[in-house]
């Protein structure tokens, strides 16, 4: 019977821890080749969001977000004075041109109290009153009569019916206004109708 070597098993363990693993052997080595960081020098600060290094002097996006609110809140007041402005300028137009209207209205009315008056027929009499009443309501609402003896003649307030060659008022040197046929009216310097006058040209 042929004999059999018999192997020490504390020796085979060893043989085999040594074959496993060869990489666990390399891992010291790695570690010495890499160097460490330098002392004193710290490590370089990222981004939160993304992480890269943040930009010095860079807004911050909430302080670009609240410049962008107050510019668009400027023009939108902007915005909304300008419509109050506009929607008075046309609030004042409907008046007057509601104003305008009535006054056209009244015209035949306004020139026969200016005849009347002409004529004497209004002193002392009831319809005296009466057409100051009218003249007075008129005026609180910024009606006025244009055209008055002496005035010098302005085409854009008088419509010259008649030319005389004399009556000019002493030391006048240019067309002037002679005598009031009817009155013209006026709105708020708006025109209702230009005063018809007799005029009277220097010699």
């Amino acid at each position: 019977m042929a004999d059999e070597t018999t192997q020490d098993p504390t020796q085979q363990t060893d043989e085999t821890a040594q074959q496993a693993r060869p990489e666990d052997q390399d891992a010291p080595r790695a570690a010495e080749a890499q160097p460490d960081a330098p002392e004193g020098e710290p490590a370089e600060e990222a981004d939160d969001s993304t992480g890269e290094p943040a930009a010095e002097g860079a807004e911050h996006p909430d302080t670009i977000l609240a410049a962008e609110r107050l510019a668009d809140l400027q023009r939108a007041q902007a915005d909304l004075v300008n419509y109050r402005n506009r929607m008075e300028r046309l609030r004042a137009q409907d008046k007057d041109n509601t104003i305008a209207g009535v006054v056209e209205a009244l015209i035949p009315v306004l020139d026969d109290i200016h005849m009347a008056r002409q004529a004497g027929d209004l002193e002392g009499g009831p319809f005296a009153a009466i057409a100051t009443k009218l003249e007075g309501v008129l005026e609180r609402y910024g009606v006025e009569s244009i055209g008055e003896v002496g005035e010098t003649f302005d085409p854009n307030h008088h419509e010259a019916l008649l030319h005389t060659e004399g009556d000019l008022p002493e030391g006048a040197t240019e067309t002037t206004v002679v005598q009031v046929l009817q009155p013209g009216f006026r709105v708020n310097k708006r025109i209702v109708r230009a005063a018809r006058v007799a005029v009277a040209d220097p010699s």
